[in-house]
């Protein structure tokens, strides 16, 4: 209270005060501006509150006097002997009365800028900052005549239980939705409190090469590095990221941005079997085509059949080792050779019919080829590490260079697979933070109901109990899922259309707040919060890590290139010591599956001699076991070392 005031509260029967509203007059050279904290101070109470409208008046009653008194010169009205009386009415929407109880209007008082202790108290961050249980985690800085004062979230809110999930609408190119998510990102890992458990973060990458840089770091301005400190976070990188992203359709070169051979160490292919399609086939199955029989048939497929060995008389006894999409069709043919023996009796096999048999067998054969790179069918898979998440790891999936069947398969299996290990508890953190771009892609607020839109429904109303968290972005809200959105218990708002901001879902801001919305510049956001009852204007300084333009002019995307090669170059991001020569040496005359296999097992491994280990695991070449059923037909089992053909 040291400084002297710069308004004072101004009550009229057609502008009265509220409980939840005033309006306060200050001088023409006041710094008061939209967006600005205050404080009203008066006979033992105090109040809190954001300016949210501005008026300027002076003492004319119609424009058409200042006209008259200029006699219609606009010039001559500029030099009048005398300026006329002007005075600012700024209108403040209460965001705290100091007592809370009894509620009463907002006393005729003197009005205050609020400084660093004022903003903690009005905004409520008094109950979760300070001290060794403070929860408080950064998220941009409130500035205002001159005064700027750091704000913080509530990780309980953020994160759970209490509240969770994250949504943030902007503009393409101009709201830095992508900056923003990265910078909140590097403050919940620097500030989330130890007591809390551990976290870790699991991103899509939809588009391009936005997210492929994050263990690489940017060059920041000054300014920047000023809000770090003054927010008190290291301008550092991501220390722990893994990178995951399938294969282009050679089965060889990685489909995604991120191929510079500076960047290998820690980017991994994505490749799923027949087991991790199957679990989640309705997902990739056409459901106007796949009824109820057909949900019958794949799943006895599931339970029965895949990833254990079945044998039947029905097919001569024959023992089938289903492990991966040859080896289904291989029982598919069994079983309509079965079929053709029977002639025309043979129409069900199973208490199946032999045509949901066919159309199941033609959806499932196709998936492999749809999604060709992704899925493959050796069996040889390669998955996330489901168990061993590391606190303040991040793990990145790229699908940006993956048709949408394939992306929502993608989506489904590693959301559901997060669920499943954290009703476990054993994925190894407490708390996952999953982020989603392009929300109005996956979850819209019209059309078909698709299984990802309701995934992510459960996800954003159930996920907080697990420790599971969305943290999503969108271009418009108004077109996204209004259960996804309306259970994020914080929203962030970069720069705005004005089309957008003419929707209901606006209604509650004022005209001035909506302007300055639309008209944002980059590194400034509103913020809502729970704690916070309405909504606050932050700066945010540049994330940091590599942006995605930056990041592919300063890492360029290397060049197709062969299988030898490829092979060379993923055992050397394991250790740099092994020489190219010695892995085409090794892998010359080897069957490609049989690499890919020993490949696969090196890096899930990662042994300490990663070359020994590549070459001992080619050597277990198992030849094929001859087993003679009754009836004198051969059949096949495969070798239990996973490595053989």
């Amino acid at each position: 209270m040291t400084a002297p005031p710069v308004g004072r509260v101004v009550a009229t029967e057609l502008k009265p005060s509220t409980p939840h509203q005033f309006h306060f007059w200050t001088a023409r050279e006041s710094a008061i501006g939209i967006g600005a904290i205050v404080r009203v101070q008066e006979a033992g109470r105090t109040v809190y509150g954001v300016v949210t409208d501005g008026f300027a008046y002076s003492d004319l009653v119609t424009p058409m006097h200042a006209v008259l008194g200029a006699d219609g010169d606009p010039v001559a009205a500029g030099q009048e002997p005398t300026a006329r009386a002007e005075i600012r009415l700024f209108t403040a929407a209460v965001l705290r009365q100091m007592p809370e109880e009894p509620l009463q209007p907002v006393p005729l008082g003197p009005v205050w800028l609020a400084d660093d202790a004022d903003v903690l108290l009005a905004l409520r961050m008094d109950s979760y900052t300070g001290g060794e249980r403070s929860s408080g985690v950064p998220v941009g800085l409130y500035a205002a005549g001159g005064l700027e004062s750091p704000v913080y979230l509530d990780c309980d809110f953020l994160l759970g239980p209490e509240a969770a999930h994250l949504n943030i609408t902007g503009v393409s190119g101009l709201a830095t939705k992508t900056s923003a998510v990265e910078f909140l990102l590097t403050s919940i890992f620097q500030t989330f409190p130890p007591h809390k458990g551990s976290v870790a973060a699991l991103c899509f990458n939809v588009k391009g090469p936005d997210l492929c840089f994050l263990d690489r770091p940017a060059s920041l301005s000054p300014e920047d590095c000023r809000i770090y400190a003054r927010l008190g976070l290291r301008p550092e990188p991501f220390p722990d990221v893994h990178y995951y992203a399938p294969l282009r359709p050679d089965g060889v070169n990685l489909n995604t941005l991120r191929t510079n051979e500076a960047l290998a160490a820690n980017t991994e292919p994505l490749i799923w079997g027949l087991r991790e399609v199957l679990d989640y086939a309705e997902v990739v199955l056409n459901r106007d085509d796949i009824d109820a029989k057909a949900d019958a048939f794949i799943d006895f497929l599931a339970e029965r059949v895949v990833g254990r060995e079945y044998q039947d008389d029905m097919l001569r006894g024959r023992a089938f080792q289903v492990q991966s999409f040859a080896d289904l069709e291989e029982f598919f043919r069994a079983i309509f050779d079965f079929m053709e023996v029977l002639g025309k009796g043979g129409e069900v096999w199973k208490t199946h019919h032999l045509a949901t048999i066919r159309k199941v067998r033609n959806r499932l054969s196709n998936i492999s080829t749809r999604s060709k790179g992704l899925v493959t069918d050796d069996g040889a898979a390669n998955d996330l590490p489901w168990g061993s998440f590391a606190d303040r790891s991040v793990h990145v999936v790229d699908v940006a260079g993956l048709d949408p069947l394939a992306q929502d398969l993608v989506f489904a299996r590693i959301v559901s697979k997060l669920r499943e290990h954290l009703e476990r508890r054993d994925l190894g953190v407490d708390h996952v933070v999953v982020f989603v771009d392009e929300l109005n892609k996956y979850a819209p607020g019209d059309g078909p109901e698709t299984y990802v839109r309701k995934m992510l429904l459960d996800l954003s109303e159930r996920g907080r109990y697990l420790g599971l968290v969305l943290f999503s972005a969108q271009q418009f809200r108004s077109q996204v899922q209004r259960r996804v959105v309306g259970n994020a218990g914080t929203g962030v708002y970069g720069r705005m259309d004005a089309d957008e901001l003419a929707t209901p879902g606006y209604a509650t801001l004022s005209p001035a707040t909506k302007i300055k919305l639309a008209t944002l510049p980059k590194g400034e956001l509103m913020v809502r919060h729970p704690h916070f009852t309405q909504p606050i204007f932050v700066k945010f300084p540049r994330p940091p890590v590599l942006g995605g333009r930056e990041g592919i002019e300063r890492y360029p995307p290397s060049g197709d290139v062969s299988f030898t090669e490829a092979v060379a170059r993923r055992l050397r991001s394991l250790d740099r010591r092994i020489s190219p020569d010695s892995v085409y040496a090794a892998i010359d005359g080897r069957r490609e599956e049989d690499v890919r296999r020993a490949l696969s097992a090196t890096r899930r491994e990662r042994p300490v001699d990663p070359f020994t280990y590549f070459v001992a695991c080619l050597g277990k070449r198992v030849a094929a076991e001859v087993v003679v059923p009754r009836r004198g037909i051969p059949a096949v089992r495969r070798g239990d070392d996973g490595y053989g053909a």
